[in-house]
């Protein structure tokens, strides 16, 4: 299908983004890397008046670390350039490895780390691996800049916190030197959107017990979520194969669990479990 018509805009500056989008509210869509929103706008799922383009904001595209050890990333920043980036191999492994599973080359040229924030596809990969590394978002608006918790900012089917005028332009995450991360998902092809995915990022005590644990799961609900109820029946304990299946029916607590083409709703709570099973074992 063709996309209904729209105004068209191509910003040089952050704040030319901003002055669009305090116009147009919520008539607006913001295009960072095009994966997600040009299927939507083909498919007549969203029909903007206005589409504002940042694929100029050259300010927005870079992986830096900051004086606290922390890492920054621009919102766009490519999956490609995630997966290439020595200081994410180095200290903070789990967005390349989340990167290397996303789409194809096509998409992971192109596709945005903001894009996939802001979209927020309920089975998008990049979500989950922000989640488990308690990262946080910064937004820009007409009043200014404010951050918010990874936790916090995904609210449900494509919903997020951030408002009709505002641009996410950073993701900051802490290095995670010392824990040990890892991502699995189900899928019907490896470039395919994830039936269920799972984070997770661990810390072991000196005598081999889970000192801190982060699970963080996608494709399950509305939105990606953190397993809280796992990640505290886990913690303090001997990671023993016994306490993990005990633990594993955790991971959808409190949740409801998609059903759709691609699996039920039992189907996909199993999925679940299992994916925790072998994501935890990746990273142990």
């Amino acid at each position: 299908m063709i996309p209904p018509q729209f105004d068209y805009y191509r910003p040089q500056t952050l704040s030319e983004a901003l002055a669009i989008l305090s116009e147009y509210q919520e008539d607006a869509k913001v295009l960072a890397g095009g994966q997600s929103l040009i299927s939507v706008l083909k498919l007549r799922l969203a029909n903007p008046r206005c589409l504002v383009d940042l694929g100029q904001l050259e300010g927005l595209r870079y992986i830096r670390e900051e004086a606290d050890g922390s890492i920054a990333i621009g919102a766009m920043t490519t999956y490609a350039e995630i997966r290439a980036s020595q200081l994410l191999q180095s200290k903070c492994p789990l967005l390349p490895q989340t990167a290397a599973v996303i789409g194809d080359v096509q998409v992971r040229n192109r596709g945005t780390i903001g894009g996939s924030m802001a979209h927020a596809d309920p089975a998008g990969d990049m979500p989950a691996a922000v989640l488990a590394l308690g990262a946080d978002l910064k937004a820009v608006g007409p009043q200014g800049e404010r951050w918010m918790k990874a936790e916090e900012f995904f609210q449900g089917l494509y919903a997020t916190q951030l408002r009709a005028d505002e641009v996410l332009t950073e993701i900051r995450l802490p290095a995670t030197t010392g824990r040990k991360t890892a991502y699995r998902k189900a899928a019907r092809r490896p470039s395919d959107f994830a039936i269920v995915g799972v984070a997770v990022s661990l810390k072991t005590a000196p005598d081999g017990s889970c000192q801190d644990l982060a699970v963080a799961v996608t494709g399950v609900s509305d939105r990606p979520y953190r397993a809280t109820a796992l990640e505290t029946k886990l913690k303090g304990t001997r990671l023993t194969p016994q306490q993990i299946a005990e633990a594993a029916p955790a991971i959808t607590a409190g949740m409801d669990v998609n059903a759709n083409i691609h699996a039920s709703a039992e189907f996909r709570a199993h999925l679940a479990r299992v994916y925790f099973t072998r994501t935890l074992s990746a990273a142990q």
